[in-house]
Parts: C-alpha cells; structure tokens; sequence
C-alpha cells in the first residue's frame, strides 16, 4: 500500500483520550489517520460497515470519509493526521500490532521531533512507524484472512486447513503469510485475538464464563479456562473480579 505513497505533510500529533459512551460524528474527513489503540476500545461506523479499533491494534483513516465514532470503553488513542498521494484508501483500515511498546516509543519521538520544529526527523520517524505496522503492506489474501478472523472468532473450527479453504490459498502460503508479515503462526493468532475478546467481554460484561468461551470460539469452559490462564496469568473469574467496569 505504501510503495508508491507520498507523504506531504504531517500534522501535530495529539494523544486522545477516548471516554466510553462517547459519541463523536466526523463529516467527510480532511486528511488521512493513523491511530494507534494503546488501550480501551472504539468502534467507528461507516455508511452500514463497523470498524472496531481495540488494544493492539493500528487504525488507518480514509481521507474523505464521513462515519461516527462511539468509545466502547476508556482509553487511549495516539492520532497522527498527514495528508498523503497515491494513497488508495477507501475504507478503515485495522491491523494488529505486534509492536506496540516499539510504535509508542515511536510516536512520543516524534511528538518530540515536531515540537523542536525537526521537519526531516518528524517524517524519517512516520514512514519508519507506516513500515512497522504495514511491513511491505500485507498481501490481499492476508488482509481477507484476518478480516474472516475477526469476525469469526466464536467458530470453533479456524484451523489452518478451514482458513486457507476459505481462502482459496494453499495451508503452506497461508503460514509463510503470517511468519512473514505479523511473525507469528496462525493458530497464535487467533488464540491471541480469542484471548483479547474474552478479556474485553470479562471486564465489561457479567456473561458467564461459559458463554464466553462460546462467543470466542473455545471449545468449552474448560479449554477456555485453561488457556487464558496460560495467558494472563489469572482465571476469567479471577479477571473478572480485578478489571470489571463498575456500571453506575
């Protein structure tokens, strides 16, 4: 997506703070985004499609759109505004971060750069952050792949023979496409996303541990369990219990 992208200029960085229940409607967008999900949750609604920006993961914004954005949960947002050519952009764009520590990192630099007025460093860091989060672009079929994850999540049946079928790619392509581009296999994958799920429905809904294992696609409870334990270190009782949101 990148190879042929040029970006003109760069706007002034700004962290939002995103509140959940918060409403916002933005008309026919004045430049592209990019927004990084350092934690919380928000969903924007474009005509009748919903683009849900989570904890690790990038958002790119499509210059020209005009959609609503509703904060599903308190967090926070980096947003940097550029405008750019021979950017074919028509919809969000969301991909997950394996580097997310690296991109904040990134990104407080070069909040630095453009306060002390350093025009060459400010884009010399942009175009190192567009390369990390979209490394030599991922391949159509990648992006088709991970779309079906995302909103497939609850089957329990996306192993890499199902995936690749619905894709109509070999499962051999269809690892090298992950290794390569996320560095990470498929079935990680989406356990990793299974695992995120499950965390945001723990802290904001009361949902029984059983139905949440349904919705995210774990075999049963015990599976579930058993793997986000694993994984956090905690039960989902346990999760539950230290990082509900408190309704009032």
């Amino acid at each position: 997506m990148f190879k042929d992208v040029i970006v003109t200029k760069i706007y002034e960085p700004v962290t939002v703070f995103s509140q959940k229940g918060r409403r916002f409607e933005m008309k026919e967008r004045d430049c592209f985004g990019l927004s990084l999900c350092l934690s919380g949750q928000i969903t924007y609604r474009m005509g009748d499609r919903e683009f849900v920006s989570r904890q690790g993961t990038a958002t790119l914004l499509p210059y020209g759109a005009t959609y609503t954005l509703h904060g599903d949960s308190d967090g926070l947002f980096p947003v940097i505004d550029f405008d750019a050519t021979g950017l074919d952009l028509k919809e969000f764009l969301i991909l997950p971060l394996e580097n997310q520590t690296v991109l904040a990192e990134e990104y407080e630099q070069l909040k630095n750069d453009f306060l002390a007025g350093d025009r060459l460093q400010v884009f010399e860091r942009f175009y190192r952050m567009l390369r990390q989060i979209f490394p030599e672009q991922a391949p159509r079929p990648l992006a088709n792949v991970l779309k079906y994850i995302e909103t497939h999540l609850q089957k329990t049946d996306l192993n890499n023979q199902f995936l690749a079928q619905q894709m109509g790619i070999s499962e051999v392509y269809l690892r090298k496409l992950f290794t390569k581009h996320l560095q990470t296999s498929p079935k990680q994958y989406i356990l990793n996303a299974r695992i995120r799920k499950a965390e945001r429905l723990l802290a904001e809904t009361a949902k029984s541990v059983g139905v949440i294992a349904e919705e995210c696609g774990f075999s049963g409870p015990y599976h579930f369990c058993r793997a986000f334990k694993q994984r956090t270190g905690q039960t989902p009782t346990e999760y539950a219990e230290t990082h509900r949101i408190i309704k009032i």
